[in-house]
């Protein structure tokens, strides 16, 4: 049975990182990817991690998830605190829509076995009507159910990995450069479904982008990552105004007009 909307949390912070350290490797190959990150995001709001490739901000998303084991720190979700292992319930309220549509699908799967699978491991019942919902939300429709990732553009299959991250009805969705490998032109289709659907589920966003125009238009803040650190956490409207305090952000700022 499909189920109705989603009550609003009371938790006025559905994600804290305090002190977040990740690494990769041991002794002379360890690779140090974050170090000290702390901040904090309030339920139903949207944040931004930017910086170049390499800063450690797509770290932080997969340290979140537990596919990045080695981490020091603090991570908290709805005000539960995270260990090295994730249970089944923190993916009922954690979900990420990663970067590459073409990769994040099963190339034998079809579009209602992706759907129905998510489904039933998550303890769903009347299966057929969710599927059927979850495909109208992210606007494909009943055509797109039987088909195969082969037959589905970019922007229809990064549609079909959003509609698999809202299946087990998330609180908070981890976005992992969700436009970067589409077309341009599909790019403003798939932002635009984001702010929808947040508005429309109370949805939680932690955004990481190397492009300041989508954070700008996505985001209410955003921290700034230099060599695995965060050098600046700032509001969106200072973004936008081209104001930032650390030389590093106001370089990256510069840098994008």
């Amino acid at each position: 049975m499909v189920r109705g909307p989603k009550r609003e949390r009371t938790a006025e912070r559905m994600l804290e990182i305090e002190d977040l350290n990740v690494w990769f490797g041991s002794g002379r190959d360890r690779v140090d990817a974050v170090k000290g990150a702390t901040f904090s995001v309030a339920q139903g709001q949207s944040f931004g991690l930017v910086g170049e490739s390499g800063s450690g901000k797509s770290t932080i998303l997969r340290a979140i998830t537990g596919l990045a084991p080695d981490w020091s720190g603090r991570i908290s979700v709805a005000g539960a605190a995270l260990n090295k292992r994730r249970a089944r319930r923190f993916f009922k309220t954690v979900q990420m829509v990663f970067q590459d549509p073409y990769a994040s699908l099963h190339p034998r799967h079809s579009v209602d076995q992706v759907l129905g699978e998510t489904l039933y491991l998550h303890g769903f019942r009347d299966i057929d009507a969710c599927v059927s919902k979850l495909l109208d939300d992210v606007g494909l429709g009943q055509k797109f159910r039987f088909r195969y990732p082969h037959q589905l553009s970019g922007g229809q299959r990064q549609r079909v990995a959003i509609a698999r991250a809202l299946a087990p009805e998330p609180d908070l969705l981890l976005l992992d450069e969700p436009t970067s490998a589409l077309d341009v032109s599909v790019q403003a289709e798939i932002l635009n479904l984001l702010s929808d659907l947040r508005a429309a589920r109370l949805l939680t966003y932690v955004m990481v982008s190397h492009d300041l125009s989508v954070v700008g238009h996505m985001c209410d803040r955003l921290a700034v990552m230099n060599g695995g650190q965060i050098v600046e956490i700032m509001e969106v409207a200072a973004l936008r105004a081209m104001k930032a305090s650390h030389p590093y952000s106001q370089h990256l700022l510069a840098a994008s007009v």
